[in-house]
């Protein structure tokens, strides 16, 4: 009968305007009042009561029915009922089996929808790419497609919705490795077969990190007949731009040409303009993708709270260097003269993404986030980590990217760019980083994977007001489903997915630091996923409610 019901409300929607039906006899299992509703559409906030049952919203009311109808009953005390927020790039969701304990990174950011981009993914895997099998809680675990991945993690439960790209760096690596050169025309179709068998699976598109190996092999034509084979199905290219800083523009330029020659939308990764002499051109950046939006180019972005990228060392260096792979190149590092050679090539060329001459061409201004060297390194620069161990700077650097290198946050942006961003209307929300735990990550990593949607409504809306309360949630939520494709999420609406947050917008806090990462958000006092609880009154459930959201929209 609850089904039936909650089918029939979905179907009758607002109409109902509050009134209970007379034909009910079950129990809704919550009834949230008292709440001030802010529904994701970017409307002004209002008072109201939400029924949710079954995993799905049943009645939206201005005042609250009896409240004997309800299994259980939240009264939300003026506290602000949001839909979930949808992190637009969240990295890997194969943490959430393999370190369950990282889901409270996300569960307390708000966080119930997790989109795994980049140029890496999950899915194709081959022999060389997966060469032993992953370990989760135990037992070892294979596969090659999505369809396998997915399987997996319906059969283990995730914490939150997970939705895929297929990246474009990771079907190069399964066909042709990771060396620099032209695909024949053979392992061209063997790549477009992979995203093609992705996007079958369930892939919701094709993403892109174009400044990493072998990312930054492929070119633009290689992309758009890559990104062809997304648009049966409905899907969108994404991407981390090839470049962020003095090219920033022309980055812009063929990230929208890959999605007009493959006829898809085109979502771009954290919008930045890096570099001390390039801030100027985010604003640029902001008006030539509201000016395609005009045109009737179909573009968007997102963007994260913060004015410290995280890399790892080893981007200090030209792209090039590692066209053999990085083992190779890191046994060329004990050769003097190419180390001397590379320092020459740093400090003098910026054709490239070059992010020591963003910093100002000063290791005091790259941060250390990982503790791969030693815990007390974590939070210095690199010039007083260097002097800590009793190296120059530059030895200090090529000796720790010969070892493997170590995660750092450059001084890149600034703050000006950040409400630049903000206040652009297409832009998004993410963390651009993989859900953590202190007692399997430790301090090696950026603070954002615990604190970047409470730092926007903590910083950007309640401290600096750079966006009202309500703009920002639209951003978090029905922006980001729009361009997902999640037409049934990131709204409070009748018959939407309960996927929900009940928080005090004055006291929501994000904690993390770059010298102390390891510390949650705070105040996100009720979350539900798919109608059950992850949060009950700040404490955390343990559910795993999550789905594996797949998009399989093969043409007619």
């Amino acid at each position: 009968m609850k089904k039936r019901i909650a089918a029939l409300v979905g179907l009758v929607g607002l109409s109902l305007h509050g009134a209970a039906m007379a034909n009910d006899t079950g129990k809704w299992d919550y009834l949230i009042t008292n709440a001030r509703i802010v529904d994701g559409t970017g409307a002004p906030w209002f008072r109201g009561a939400v029924a949710v049952d079954e995993g799905k919203i049943v009645w939206i009311g201005a005042s609250k029915p009896d409240e004997t109808r309800a299994e259980k009953v939240i009264d939300a005390k003026d506290r602000v009922l949001s839909p979930g927020f949808m992190d637009f790039m969240g990295q890997s969701t194969l943490v959430y089996l393999t370190n369950p304990a990282s889901a409270q990174s996300r569960l307390t950011q708000g966080i119930t929808v997790h989109l795994s981009g980049e140029g890496g993914s999950p899915a194709p895997q081959n022999d060389q790419t997966q060469p032993e099998p992953v370990m989760i809680a135990g037992k070892p675990y294979r596969w090659r497609t999505y369809a396998e991945y997915f399987k997996i993690m319906d059969d283990l439960g995730v914490p939150v919705n997970v939705v895929h790209n297929v990246g474009a760096a990771q079907v190069r690596r399964v066909v042709m490795g990771v060396e620099d050169r032209t695909p024949t025309p053979q392992e061209m179709e063997k790549m477009k077969t992979l995203v093609d068998q992705a996007m079958r699976d369930g892939a919701s598109g094709l993403s892109t990190a174009l400044i990493y190996p072998p990312g930054n092999y492929q070119t633009t034509g290689e992309l758009i007949e890559l990104a062809k084979m997304v648009k049966p199905y409905g899907g969108f290219y994404s991407t981390h731009m090839r470049n962020e800083s003095n090219k920033l523009l022309d980055s812009i330029d063929e990230s929208i040409a890959i999605g007009q020659g493959a006829g898809i939308p085109v979502q771009i990764y954290h919008l930045k303009a890096a570099g001390v002499r390039n801030w100027p051109l985010m604003q640029k950046a902001v008006d030539r993708i509201a000016a395609a939006r005009v045109a009737g180019i179909d573009v968007t972005a997102d963007i994260y709270p913060y004015i410290r990228n995280g890399i790892g060392l080893g981007s200090f260096v030209p792209p090039q260097s590692y066209a053999h792979g990085p083992q190779a190149f890191y046994k060329t590092l004990s050769d003097p003269k190419v180390r001397a050679a590379l320092r020459k090539t740093v400090e003098t060329d910026t054709s490239w993404e070059n992010w020591y001459d963003h910093v100002g061409q000063d290791w005091n201004n790259v941060q250390i986030t990982d503790d791969a060297l030693g815990a007390d390194l974590v939070g210095l620069s690199i010039a007083q980590a260097a002097k800590k161990r009793g190296k120059d700077e530059w030895t200090f650097v090529f000796d720790t990217i010969a070892a493997g290198g170590v995660g750092v946050a450059p001084l890149s942006m600034n703050e000006e760019q950040k409400h630049i961003g903000l206040r652009a209307p297409f832009m998004m929300i993410n963390t651009d980083t993989s859900p953590a735990s202190p007692d399997v990550d430790g301090l090696a990593v950026h603070p954002r994977a615990y604190g970047t949607m409470p730092r926007v409504l903590a910083k950007y809306v309640r401290e600096e007001k750079v966006i009202p309360l309500e703009e920002a949630i639209r951003r978090m939520t029905s922006a980001s489903a729009n361009r997902l494709g999640l037409y049934d999420r990131g709204r409070i609406g009748v018959g939407y997915a309960a996927d929900l947050l009940l928080f005090d917008p004055n006291t929501v806090q994000d904690h993390a630091t770059f010298e102390n990462p390891a510390q949650y958000s705070t105040g996100m006092d009720y979350v539900w996923v798919n109608g059950v609880l992850a949060i009950d009154n700040g404490k955390m459930t343990g559910a795993r409610a999550g789905k594996v959201i797949r998009f399989s929209k093969p043409a007619s």
